[in-house]
């Protein structure tokens, strides 16, 4: 009967042991970057506006600002980053095996890409557009599709290129090409009336030549842009989400707006204050 007894009172013990004492998992990412001292960013080098070196062969581009915002939230300080120049096939492999915290290298959120590395908020919204000579034939979308088969558009060879273009432009002739200044140069010899690629790229070059051309008005194929990093560390994940969307929403609003005007050419309206504008 004691034995019995003494052995309930020890299984009650342990139990309540188990259950009151915290159960302490792995160290987060966010621990070890901060315990380290800067970020370590996945990025590429060789697309504008997005990952670039300038003429002083500095990293620039709208990703690696988003490497400044995260870095600023860790540090105080948005140039505490170590880069890892990386090939648009290592963004995942990189990151699932740790040679990086984070990738933010326009990488397009899919459901494939999702089972293998966590995504975070977020920060770009991509998609198709056209571009016009501001002095051109055509005003704008509606003109262009009002053409039907009297316009013609450029495209960068894909073979999903005259599909692409059909979506918007059902009637058009679809003239593929083998590189994005070709693309360009079509439209300004008069061979072609548009040029259809990422809206992305197409601010950038409105940017860069500024009254030269326009936005037609029409976007579509939306595709988003996030950040990756690692699999099963909600600490880390969260802690990014919170520097991206407060870039985008709150205290870092400045900052995002000022590289989104600077690599898109755009202005941003400021977050209304009240009501967030995330719940509406």
């Amino acid at each position: 009967m004691t034995n019995s007894f003494l052995a309930g009172t020890m299984s009650l013990a342990v139990a309540t042991a188990l259950f009151s004492t915290p159960v302490l998992a792995d160290g987060s990412k966010l621990d070890e970057v901060l315990a380290r001292g800067h970020l370590v960013l996945g990025t590429g080098s060789t697309n504008a506006p997005w990952h670039f070196k300038s003429a002083d062969d500095k990293l620039q581009g709208f990703d690696v600002d988003m490497g400044h915002i995260i870095a600023k939230a860790l540090f105080g300080d948005p140039e505490k980053i170590e880069y890892v120049n990386q090939s648009s096939d290592a963004r995942i492999p990189n990151i699932t095996t740790g040679k990086v915290d984070i990738t933010c290298q326009f990488m397009t959120v899919t459901g494939e890409r999702a089972q293998q590395v966590a995504f975070t908020i977020p920060y770009y919204r991509e998609g198709v557009g056209l571009m016009l000579k501001a002095d051109g034939k055509y005003a704008d979308y509606s003109a262009l599709k009002a053409a039907g088969s009297s316009v013609t558009v450029s495209v960068l060879q894909n073979v999903y290129a005259e599909a692409m273009v059909h979506a918007a432009l059902p009637e058009a002739k679809v003239d593929q090409y083998e590189s994005v200044d070709l693309i360009y140069q079509a439209l300004e010899s008069g061979r072609a009336d548009t040029v259809a690629t990422d809206q992305s790229s197409l601010a950038w070059y409105m940017t860069q030549n500024p009254g030269r051309y326009k936005d037609a008005g029409y976007g579509w194929s939306p595709q988003t842009y996030a950040c990756g990093v690692k699999r099963g560390d909600q600490d880390w994940l969260n802690f990014v989400n919170t520097a991206l969307h407060e870039a985008m929403t709150g205290v870092e609003f400045d900052t995002y707006a000022k590289s989104f005007k600077t690599w898109f050419g755009k202005d941003l309206t400021p977050p209304q204050i009240g009501f967030p504008v995330e719940f509406k």
